[in-house]
């Protein structure tokens, strides 16, 4: 079987529908994906739907929430959520709605270094509920100020770049309580960069951490094992994905190019209670 737990749709930042992501999936092979946007479950009820209509795959309903470190981002992954959960929807729209005067305030620093921005354009390319950095470097791009969308990340929008802004803050902690609350496995995403990662995932234990991504798009063997070391220490499930979001310029890891074994899968169902099959 082929798996894939962090995909990304127009839900947040991704670029393809859920209908079209779980189209996607079935045309590579996948048997098993997880639909996780960035703050949002939007697209779980389509993606689910899509999955429905002809051909064996299953979508495991999730999410992926941002947070905020001192010293950079930390994203929490959750997996089997109850996508309807009115605490759940309730604590995304918060922090959706901390991302849109976050937005504007980037529009208005863009704007002080000479490159304005329409409101209503970021809006548009958002489409979703999210709205992303990604979406002020779309339309940076599209207005010729940079020769791609990483240089808007790279020079402009970035951590300690002239026109980024911090969110609302959430914490991390917070984060897996929202997951566990709403009846899902919270994991901890992408974690090969976290400083002091074995302290940081004593405090996120104690407020119900499960797993760990040590199987991610962008990792070599060598990174694979540290982070598996990591899971084994502290007893934790490990999960991965390609983090894919149809960027289509050199960036994405094609969905269901990263080898998960079985296993892993197998475990992160058993914990749900639930039986790792197709469809």
């Amino acid at each position: 079987m082929k798996y894939d737990l962090h995909l990304h749709t127009t839900a947040s930042d991704g670029r393809l529908t859920p209908s079209q992501m779980v189209a996607l999936a079935k045309d590579r092979g996948l048997e098993v994906i997880s639909i996780t946007d960035h703050d949002s479950v939007s697209g779980v009820d389509e993606a689910l739907a899509a999955a429905g209509s002809g051909g064996k795959i299953t979508v495991v309903p999730g999410v992926e929430i941002n947070t905020d470190l001192a010293t950079g981002e930390l994203h929490v992954l959750g997996y089997f959520i109850d996508y309807k959960d009115g605490d759940l929807v309730a604590a995304l729209a918060k922090i959706r709605e901390s991302r849109v005067g976050r937005a504007q305030k980037m529009l208005a620093k863009l704007q002080e270094l000479g490159m304005p921005l329409e409101w209503q354009r970021v809006m548009d390319l958002a489409s979703g509920e999210s709205i992303c950095r990604p979406h002020i470097a779309q339309a940076m791009l599209e207005k010729g100020y940079i020769a791609d969308e990483r240089e808007a990340f790279d020079r402009y929008i970035g951590r300690n770049c002239p026109a980024y802004i911090g969110r609302e803050k959430v914490g991390p902690s917070d984060a897996v309580r929202i997951v566990k609350k709403a009846g899902g496995i919270p994991v901890l995403a992408h974690p090969a960069d976290i400083a002091d990662v074995d302290n940081l995932i004593v405090d996120l234990k104690m407020a119900g951490l499960e797993g760990i991504e040590a199987y991610y798009g962008q990792y070599n063997g060598k990174t694979v094992r540290r982070i598996l070391g990591l899971a084994k220490r502290h007893g934790l499930l490990t999960t991965g994905g390609s983090d894919y979001h149809h960027f289509c310029d050199g960036r994405d890891v094609q969905p269901g190019s990263v080898d998960i074994p079985q296993g892993a899968i197998e475990q992160l169902f058993a914990a749900a209670g639930k039986t790792c099959r197709p469809a």
